[in-house]
Order: C-alpha cells, then sequence, then structure tokens
C-alpha cells in the first residue's frame, strides 16, 4: 500500500510517497521539503504538496513531529503550527495515521534500514546486532536520545529526553567550562554542550577562560570556522563538542544497557569523516571499571538522507502494515 510520509519540524515540511509492504518500508519516493513559515497550518502545507505532486493523496499517512506527541493539542518545538489531535485525520483527509515524534521516527529507521545505510565509526567493526538494545544519539538543534529494542523478530521504539540529563565535567578545562555556563543557564545539560548551539557555547567559554575576543556571533559562521580549521579557537570549541559528544553517547550506551550505538542527527551526518579520528572514541568507552564492556560496543553513523521521513514511514508500517 502507498502511504504519505511526512517528517514536520522547525523550519522545514518533508514529504515523500511511500509503499509499506508485509509491515516493512519497501520504497520511499522523491522527497518534497517546504518551508513551515510559507503555510499557515499542516493542511495547507498538505495540499501544496499534493499540488506539486499533481496527484490524489493516499488516505494512509505516518508523520514525524518535532516535539511530544501528546495533549489534546500539539505545539511544535519552533514551528508555530497548532495540530488538534482529534481532528487532524479529517484536516488532512486520511483514515489510517501514524503520529510521533521526530526523533522516534529515527528509530524506527534505525529499525527497518539496511545495513548499508550505516557506516562503522568505532568498536567491532559488526552489523548492528538482530538482539538486544541499540542506543540512538541525534545531535542537531538539540541532543536527540531514543532506544531501540529488538527480540524474537519484533522491535519496540523507545523516546526519551536524555539529552536533558546534567552535564558532567571530565577534565579541569570542562569544570571550567561548565562554571561559566552556569552563570548563564539555571541547570546546564548535556544539550547545552552536545548539540548545534553546544559549540558556540564552549566557544564562547574558551574565550573568556583565553581571555580573546569572540570573533563568530553568527552560528553558521562558527561552524564553518571551526570544520575549515581557520580559527584556532573555534577549532579548539570543535575538538571538545567531539570528545562531550562521545562521553555523552557513552553514558547513554551504559544507562540503556545498550548492545550497540548509532549516531543520528544533522550534525552526526556533518561530522562523518570527523568522529572517528577526534576525541569520540577515546571518551565513549572512557567509563572506569566498564571500559572493557564499552569497548565490545559497535558503534554507528546513519547515512540515510532522510532518515526523519524513512522513520514515519515505518512507523505506520509497525502500527498498520502487518
Amino acid at each position: 500500500m502507498e502511504i504519505v510520509a511526512a517528517d514536520i519540524g522547525g523550519t522545514h515540511a518533508r514529504f515523500a510517497i511511500a509503499e509499506i509492504r508485509e509491515g516493512r518500508v519497501a520504497s520511499l519516493g522523491s522527497e518534497t521539503t517546504l518551508k513551515t513559515a510559507a503555510h499557515a497550518s499542516l493542511p495547507q502545507a498538505w495540499e501544496a504538496f499534493k499540488r506539486r505532486l499533481d496527484r490524489p493523496l493516499p488516505s494512509a499517512a505516518g508523520i514525524a513531529m518535532a516535539g511530544p506527541i501528546q495533549g489534546k493539542i500539539l505545539k511544535l518545538t519552533n514551528n508555530p503550527w497548532m495540530i488538534r489531535l482529534a481532528s487532524i485525520g479529517d484536516e488532512l483527509g486520511v483514515d489510517q495515521l501514524a503520529l510521533i515524534n521526530d526523533f522516534g521516527a529515527v528509530g524506527h529507521a534505525v529499525a527497518q534500514l539496511d545495513p548499508d545505510h550505516f557506516r562503522h565509526l568505532c568498536g567491532p567493526d559488526q552489523p548492528l546486532p538482530a538482539q538486544g538494545v541499540i542506543s540512538i544519539i541525534g545531535p542537531g538543534t538539540g541532543l536527540g536520545v531514543a532506544q531501540l529494542l529488538r527480540r524474537d523478530g519484533h522491535y519496540h521504539v523507545i523516546e526519551s529526553e536524555g539529552g536533558h540529563v546534567d552535564f558532567a565535567p571530565l577534565d579541569s578545562l570542562e569544570d571550567r567550562i561548565l562554571d561559566l555556563l552556569r552563570s548563564r543557564y539555571r541547570r546546564v545539560s548535556v544539550e547545552r554542550v552536545a548539540s548545534g548551539l553546544g559549540l558556540a557555547n564552549i566557544y564562547q567559554s574558551l574565550a573568556q577562560i583565553e581571555g580573546q575576543p569572540i570573533a563568530y556571533h553568527d552560528e553558521r559562521e562558527l561552524w564553518e570556522a571551526a570544520m575549515g580549521g581557520t580559527d584556532q579557537l573555534a577549532a579548539a570549541a570543535l575538538d571538545r563538542f567531539l570528545l562531550t559528544l562521545g562521553a555523552a553517547a557513552g553514558d547513554m550506551a551504559l544507562a540503556h544497557g545498550a548492545d550497540a550505538v548509532v549516531i543520528a542527527g544533522g550534525l552526526g551526518a556533518r561530522l562523518a569523516d570527523r568522529l572517528a579520528d577526534s576525541g569520540f572514541p577515546t571518551r565513549f568507552v572512557a567509563k572506569g571499571r566498564f571500559e572493557r564492556r564499552m569497548e565490545t560496543l559497535p558503534v554507528k553513523l546513519i547515512t540515510h538522507p532522510q532518515p526523519g521521513l524513512f522513520g514515519a514511514a515505518a512507523a505506520f508500517a509497525q502500527e498498520f502494515g502487518r
């Protein structure tokens, strides 16, 4: 059967037609990306997708949304659309609808994607396990965290707010970074350091520690300088970011009792060529008495270009496709 797959974020709404067969995603069509600011609501964007496709849309859909799927009205993160759960199916003209959090959708993508959509980062170079727990960590605008439990040919995606656990400094420099961030935030979560905005927080803290002026106030310019190595302080901030991400990913794996880890998120893909050769692997396994166990965990990077869209379709397939 065909369904509409949608991935609704703060800035963009992405749509595609997916084919579901035997409880899995058989194919995902080409993506249509719309700016959320250009449309007053999800139904309006839905109609715009329909006009671009120039064909009737299927009466079934899997939709991933950037925000918690709870309550009567969904308020999306960084998106002005208001979505009423009781009427959204009628408004979109669908009679089968799977709604899921955007990072939960990534968990479904990890569950159903073929092995060639994963790139080995560190640990044993072996496939993701068919049984057990996989921790999924997604540095992006925030820090997404989910668990995938595989057992007896079935799977369950467990969403979490793991990105909001406390930031735990591991050396004297991180102690100083934490002290400085405490003057700006009531509470310093790991997301304040190991997400898109985290690079700016680290960079500004290092500038203060070094007594240097802050040369970059634009996040995009800072990332370009850090990735390109054109500014020593920005590059140092990126090195520290990767250390912190490795420590956070290892912490999540320990907390979940994981058998493997997958790095997702927009920054994960952007940093693909740096993660393995950075401080990430060392910090990932540096867990004291559990270091040997951490060394046994394969760590992969998801490489599918649209895991949110694929995951939205996969969530529908799991709920309705069998």
